[in-house]
């Protein structure tokens, strides 16, 4: 499930609890994640999924149900 796999990986980059993480987290407000942040979980989902995100979509990315629903309309 795509939405497992978005949860793991930015848990894992932010270093937060991945229970703590739901479709409404919001990646800069409640996740504490930065540009850096941002852009590195976007290099690695882009890897991990086979899509390519644009530049322009980036920061319409603002919650964990957002990236999910961007790689399923994409992959």
């Amino acid at each position: 499930m795509i939405f497992d796999t978005v949860k793991s990986m930015i848990a894992k980059q932010l270093k937060v609890d991945e229970a703590s993480i739901t479709r409404e987290s919001r990646l800069i407000e409640d996740l504490k994640a930065d540009s850096a942040n941002v852009m590195v979980m976007v290099m690695d989902l882009e890897d991990q999924f086979g899509i390519m995100v644009e530049d322009d979509q980036i920061m319409k990315l603002r919650t964990v149900g957002d990236v999910v629903d961007y790689i399923e309309k994409n992959q």
